[in-house]
């Protein structure tokens, strides 16, 4: 899987990764087709930085889903 070409594939197994590692029970709403191709730059990005990290404070996963909220509703 080559995660730097956008894929509906791709954004769907960058969101269940980001969901799994952060153990969000809420993710149902995000799908693939709310993603766009120039937000899939700030996608992957938000992909490799949750991958990168053991783990996460309160204020981190805050973070990480205000930003996935701003990718849907992009």
């Amino acid at each position: 899987m080559d995660l730097a070409v956008w894929s509906e594939q791709n954004v769907e197994y960058m969101f269940d990764e980001i969901k799994k590692k952060l153990r969000m029970a809420t993710g149902g709403s995000i799908k693939a087709s709310n993603v766009t191709h120039e937000q899939y730059e700030d996608l992957k990005d938000l992909y490799d930085l949750v991958m990168s990290k053991p783990n996460f404070s309160i204020s981190e996963i805050d973070a990480i889903t205000v930003e996935i909220g701003k990718l849907r509703k992009g």
